[in-house]
């Protein structure tokens, strides 16, 4: 009877515990791991968040997976959410956060980056945001930061680079154009691409100037009318003096001649008288 009641008590004791230890469960696996894609990924910038960036591909992404994702079920507990970013349906997003290495993580709080680079596991992680560890770390300067101009240029040579890879991988596979083939094909394309656009920059310089040229000069006031008046006055001037220079020269050749002929001493005489 004493043994019945013990072993009573025991099974009580477990399932007690149990049921603490499944409540303690429930309480924090509301969370849920978010995927984040091109399309959503602005949504980082409002609260806080813990984001991965892998690729299938990758054996330390593998790895990370499960501890990930049971992170994310502490999210809601933490107050934060967690994310993941498959780099390879999201190229634009591998450019935009300059992503080096696989798997990389960022601690968000308000539009403001950190790297993550502590262990990688499910304790760290949580002390990692309970403690707001996050504030020793440096933040992604100004000019790498993911919502900046320049990164949004970055990302979409990111997202062309990756649709000129699927049309090479599509080329190759799937019509069965050798790999040179491809590749001449992306240089034909490159050069009437450029000679259209040198083409196109040349015929907007020559409107711009035709529209500079066709302009009429502005009216010529009373003043610069006056001085071109003068001007040409001037040079006038200058030309009579040169006649009556050429004038005298000819009459001092001449003067000699005319003194010692016979009529010149006349003229001479008759000016005395």
């Amino acid at each position: 009877m004493n043994m019945a009641s013990s072993m009573s008590a025991g099974s009580r004791a477990v399932i007690g515990i149990s049921c603490i230890f499944l409540v303690l469960g429930l309480s924090h696996g509301k969370g849920t791991l978010k995927h984040i894609g091109e399309d959503d990924w602005s949504q980082l910038l409002n609260g806080e968040w813990m984001v991965e960036f892998y690729a299938p591909w990758c054996p330390a992404c593998k790895a990370l997976q499960p501890i990930w994702s049971e992170f994310a079920t502490w999210s809601e507990d933490l107050e934060i959410k967690v994310g993941a970013v498959d780099i390879t349906e999201s190229p634009g997003l591998s450019g935009r956060f300059m992503i080096t290495a696989l798997p990389t993580i960022f601690h968000v709080k308000d539009g403001i980056f950190r790297q993550y680079k502590g262990s990688r596991d499910r304790e760290q992680f949580i002390s990692f945001v309970e403690e707001k560890k996050w504030q020793q770390l440096e933040t992604v300067s100004s000019w790498k930061a993911p919502d900046s101009v320049q990164m949004s240029v970055l990302a979409q040579f990111f997202r062309l680079s990756m649709v000129l890879r699927n049309v090479h991988t599509s080329l190759t596979e799937e019509y069965g154009v050798p790999v040179w083939g491809s590749y001449l094909l992306f240089i034909l394309a490159t050069v009437i691409i450029g000679a259209l656009l040198g083409l196109l920059f040349v015929c907007c310089i020559d409107v711009c100037c035709a529209q500079k040229s066709g302009e009429l000069p502005p009216e010529i006031t009373k003043k610069d009318d006056d001085a071109a008046k003068k001007q040409s006055g001037d040079g006038k001037d200058d030309d009579e003096e040169k006649e009556e220079a050429e004038e005298e020269e000819e009459e001092e050749e001449s003067a000699p001649k005319e003194k010692s002929s016979p009529e010149a001493r006349k003229r001479r005489t008759r000016k005395a008288d």
